[in-house]
């Protein structure tokens, strides 16, 4: 597998690519923006629409697919499964035959804004008459890029807090010492529930999700790691340094993070001897949809949930997800706009959260809910919500108030390479080639450099 900058390095050399004949717009790419009389709530389509990154797997997406096909009028869609090829995406946009939607994260649209990729929607909710205040705020503040939205929200991902509930009666400790809310009872925890006899480590007391979690627990501690308007890193604040210091010392407490790795990696994650169910983890934070999978496989596990919380208690997540966007140069915007649309009307997700329903009744299951990009459908699916009995209730109503205290990062348009400094600046720490001190100004100086040379490019070509 490609790592993240082998991904995005070939990301900016398609691109250049597909921009050599650049015209003067938004995007810089030659081909033209979708205009308003593209787009009609009335119009049907024939033929074929091409969806690149999705994969209906469940009843989640195939019921939604199914309505998509029915908004459409007669056209067929083809999904294009797994992941979002980034490579093969950008080598279609270069040779002018790209599909005719995308399935992105959110953190991928800026830089496929800015480098001309993907086009602004603008034209698509207006005709369309989409309402965008169903939309997670954050989400949408994520894909919203130059005064512009270019993505369509849909999954949204929280994280909440979940704990072995046997070790941590047997350590003498409750949730409430390993949700967040206080990192020196944090290490403590962590300290009193690892178990590695003959050096051995056999249980992780606490995982802090290094790296990717950095953000939550910079903003646990009061610090934003980008500026609000996208363009000035702060990778390096006192806040975020404190913050790094202890989520790595956590693993540090616990002889270091190459074992925590290492038994992380060995577990079952998906699967029955998962490492709750195993009393292999005291505790972690980790996104909500993992309470569903902890249900339906180990559900006689002994867990407890709170959420996530600052460092004043309150409880706090950090939001992140999948979206819909439009390829620059697809053949027929309109039928990319009214797919999207609907598979992220609140009507759709209700149709896909009854058939979850249905087929969990069947299976004598509770339906635990689903979280999307839209702040009403949430209201509708937490309505249908059955009960599993503790701790799952307790889990849910977790996730649930989780997705109510949400923060995101900006979008900009070096997306992509911000992330890649700051992670590359936590994985040389956990790997202990750097201290967080020096690792993180050498992550600001990158990151700044990245973001100044886009926003500069940015700058001109949209004027």
């Amino acid at each position: 597998m490609r790592s993240p900058f082998v991904r995005w390095s070939v990301l900016s050399v398609s691109l250049a690519l597909a921009l050599t004949s650049c015209a003067k717009g938004t995007g810089g790419a030659s081909a033209p923006s979708p205009t308003a009389g593209q787009f009609n709530p009335s119009a049907t389509f024939d033929g074929t629409i091409t969806v690149m990154g999705f994969g209906a797997t469940d009843e989640i997406g195939s019921t939604r697919v199914e309505l998509a096909e029915k908004a459409l009028g007669g056209a067929d869609v083809k999904l294009v499964e797994g992941d979002l090829d980034i490579q093969q995406f950008l080598s279609s946009v270069a040779a002018g035959d790209p599909p005719d939607v995308i399935y992105a994260n959110r953190d991928q649209i800026g830089t496929f804004a800015s480098r001309g990729a993907i086009v602004p929607l603008t034209a698509c909710i207006e005709g369309e008459q989409i309402d965008t205040s169903m939309y997670n705020k954050n989400a949408l503040a994520q894909v919203t890029f130059g005064n512009e939205i270019w993505g369509v929200p849909e999954f949204n991902q929280v994280q909440i807090t979940m704990a072995n509930a046997d070790l941590l009666e047997k350590a003498g400790l409750t949730i409430d010492d390993v949700n967040g809310s206080d990192w020196e009872k944090a290490t403590a925890a962590a300290k009193k529930l690892y178990k590695a006899p003959g050096g051995k480590l056999q249980v992780i007391g606490f995982d802090s999700k290094l790296p990717e979690f950095l953000p939550l627990w910079a903003k646990a501690n009061g610090a934003d790691l980008l500026s609000a308007d996208g363009k000035t890193a702060q990778l390096n604040s006192p806040q975020v340094v404190e913050a790094l210091e202890f989520a790595v010392g956590i693993y540090a407490a616990q002889g270091g993070f190459a074992k925590v790795k290492a038994l992380r990696d060995s577990a079952d994650f998906f699967g029955k001897g998962n490492q709750f169910a195993t009393g292999e983890l005291g505790a972690m934070p980790m996104e909500q949809w993992y309470v569903n999978v902890l249900s339906d496989v180990s559900h006689d596990a002994p867990l407890a949930f709170d959420t996530f919380r600052s460092k004043q208690g309150e409880p706090l997540a950090y939001s992140s997800g999948s979206s819909w966007a439009i390829p620059r140069g697809a053949k027929n915007p309109g039928v990319a706009c009214r797919f999207a649309k609907t598979m992220t009307l609140v009507d759709s997700w209700k149709a896909a959260a009854e058939a979850r329903l249905a087929e969990r009744k069947k299976e004598n299951k509770p339906f635990t809910g689903v979280l999307t990009g839209n702040v009403k459908a949430d209201e509708e699916i937490e309505k249908m919500l059955t009960s599993g009995g503790e701790p799952w209730d307790s889990g849910v109503k977790a996730f649930y108030e989780a997705n109510d205290h949400t923060f995101s990062l900006p979008a900009n348009p070096a997306d992509s390479e911000f992330k890649t400094a700051w992670q590359d600046a936590v994985n040389r720490v956990l790997n202990g080639q750097e201290e967080p001190k020096q690792a993180l100004d050498r992550a600001q100086q990158d990151a700044q450099a990245a973001l100044d040379k886009a926003w500069a490019s940015w700058t001109k070509r949209t004027n």
